[in-house]
């Protein structure tokens, strides 16, 4: 997790800090294997290589990014889940509860359909 810690060092809400490290957090216990990376100045983990799923901050919302694939086929249960989203992110507010589970299908989604995936993002 060292490779957040500038990252999260920067960020002037102390609230919005602790989500987003609770979220890494997560993410890296849960996914050991899987690379921490700071990239386009955003939070990420990769898997051989690919993307699978970063982070972002905004005003009002955690911004969760599981390529445009991940939101079309999680659709339904984001909008269950009580969040907004658009073809690229999915937005949880500060404000709200992380579910988790939902986070952890995104993620292995990814991990198993990009298995075979060659470059960062998908084509």
């Amino acid at each position: 997790m060292e490779v957040f810690s500038e990252y999260l060092d920067s960020m002037a809400n102390q609230g919005h800090r602790e989500r987003m490290e609770e979220v890494l957090t997560w993410v890296n216990n849960e996914y050991p294997h899987l690379m921490p990376k700071i990239a386009w100045n955003q939070p990420m983990f990769t898997d051989h290589g690919t993307y699978i799923i970063g982070f972002s901050v905004a005003k009002h919302h955690l911004a969760v990014a599981p390529e445009a694939a991940g939101i079309k086929h999680f659709s339904d249960e984001i909008v269950q889940a009580g969040y907004e989203h658009t073809k690229q992110l999915v937005r949880i507010r500060w404000d709200g509860p992380v579910d988790f589970s939902l986070l952890k299908k995104m993620i292995e989604f990814n991990m198993l359909d990009k298995a075979d995936c060659s470059t960062f993002w998908r084509k």
